[in-house]
């Protein structure tokens, strides 16, 4: 399904693919020869998705551009299944496994691989050739690739990023208190911009 979103429309290449349940929704950009199948969601929200030339993404994948953040994926890039990516930047002939979790602002450099749920963070940048193993996090600039187990070491980078500050504009909150409430209503009063969507008629 094709949904015009704030006036602006997928465009998809004549020679791609895009499955019939599928959703593009706005400034989404498929190159030639791509193929989007069963599931997948490209979401443009505020900033634009695009789809490099022989790109693939799989079956449920989501891939969402951000207003700070659009989404750029190179050529020749698979995204795998359950794969979600959001407003970050994937060079050409990356292979991204099956629940590969890639976050804002990031990069992935050419010819890298992130396998199976690997997590790649908030503003962390892998320099071409990188792997992250199965299950392995990647965080900060230049990237640590580190197990899932060493949290402290993992929360000694990424607090420094900051999610909430750098995503939602908010400061992290201090103990005792949540940042939910904003969060929410801020991210609400965002999402509430696709009451005007409008699919796309059949060309």
């Amino acid at each position: 399904m094709l949904i015009d979103h704030e006036g602006t429309a997928p465009s998809v290449h004549p020679s791609a693919y895009v499955a019939p349940n599928a959703t593009l929704c706005g400034d989404v950009r498929v190159g030639p020869g791509c193929r989007v199948l069963f599931g997948a969601v490209l979401t443009a929200e505020g900033g634009p998705v695009e789809l490099g030339e022989d790109s693939i993404v799989m079956e449920n994948a989501v891939l969402r551009g951000t207003r700070r953040d659009p989404l750029h994926v190179g050529r020749q890039v698979l995204v795998g299944p359950t794969s979600y990516l959001t407003g970050c930047t994937v060079e050409d002939e990356v292979f991204l496994a099956t629940g590969s979790r890639v976050f804002n602002g990031a990069r992935i450099g050419t010819r890298s691989e992130v396998r199976i749920n690997g997590v790649v963070h908030l503003r962390t940048v892998l320099p071409p050739d990188s792997t992250v193993p199965i299950g392995w996090v990647a965080v900060g600039d230049p990237a640590q690739v580190l197990p899932p187990d060493r949290h402290e070491s993992i929360w000694a980078v990424q607090k420094d990023l900051d999610f909430p500050g750098y995503v939602f504009g908010l400061a992290r909150p201090g103990e005792g208190q949540s940042l939910m409430p904003e969060l929410t209503r801020r991210f609400g009063g965002s999402l509430g911009r696709h009451r005007g969507d409008r699919p796309v008629p059949p060309s």
